[in-house]
């Protein structure tokens, strides 16, 4: 099997090495990652200006780009061989609910979808004083490779995987979730740059506000992993119908 790892923290971040080292029983591993952290680049494509690519390792290369960037050149040309499956993270912190939207590490695996590969997200939930044990949220990414490479899942189907910070030992299991909502985010933080001319720094994220039962919420604050399957078709089916009625038929631009 042929693992290709980014993330969006950067190529030096704990949880790729975290996950690199635990990956590579499965196969063989290849890297692709950003050069620096690119956290909330979304599915963004770098078009203005070319992407350079530099190796440092076997089969493992930095590009001046985010994660999407990283995940098209390696699918796209940057290798002489194909891969089976894009594992995006481990991210340094939680990526539940809406977080998705913004989410590189959950880009890099939505581009490998697109592309053609099976996908997975894997982040971890980490809290102020937690013990940041990126090897186990590892483990839990080598479990859903083994899973979703002897039953693979519909073609469409991405997994956001985020497990709770917890010592070996302590995780209590992997359910099965879906997508909770943050409250609105924090106020913008204001502050001066050493010239005294204001900047302005993006606000906390909110606290879970469908955090219920069923929700990747809900499940990580239990002690579980959460493991939630993302599809790309943001149409709103159910509204069709609704919508058409309400142009109705006479209706002209």
């Amino acid at each position: 099997m042929k693992i290709l790892l980014s993330n969006d923290d950067g190529y030096r971040a704990n949880g790729l090495a975290a996950l690199a080292s635990a990956i590579k029983a499965l196969g063989n591993v290849s890297i692709v990652a950003p050069d620096r952290n690119r956290s909330g680049a979304s599915n963004s494509l770098t078009l203005d200006v070319p992407l350079r690519a530099a190796r440092f390792d076997t089969d493992s290369f930095y590009v001046n780009g985010t994660p999407t960037d990283c995940v098209h050149l390696a699918i796209s040309g940057l290798f002489e061989f194909e891969h089976d499956i894009v594992v995006s993270g481990v991210n340094h912190g939680a990526n539940l609910g809406d977080d998705v939207l913004y989410s590189g590490t959950v880009a890099a695996a939505i581009e490998g979808r697109f592309l053609g590969l099976p996908a997975i997200a894997v982040s971890l939930v980490l809290e102020p004083g937690s013990p940041q044990n990126f090897a186990g949220a590892a483990q839990v990414a080598v479990s859903m490779v083994k899973r979703l490479m002897q039953h693979p899942l519909p073609p469409a189907t991405i997994l956001n995987v985020n497990v709770p910070d917890l010592p070996p030992g302590a995780l209590k299991g992997i359910r099965v979730t879906r997508l909770g909502m943050r409250h609105r985010s924090k106020r913008i933080v204001r502050a001066k740059d050493p010239h005294g001319r204001n900047v302005y720094w993006v606000g906390p994220s909110g606290a879970g506000q469908d955090a219920g039962p069923g929700t990747d919420f809900h499940a990580v604050a239990a002690g579980f992993a959460s493991v939630t399957p993302l599809h790309i078709d943001m149409t709103r089916h159910s509204t069709l119908a609704d919508l058409e009625n309400w142009f109705g038929k006479s209706f002209e631009p």
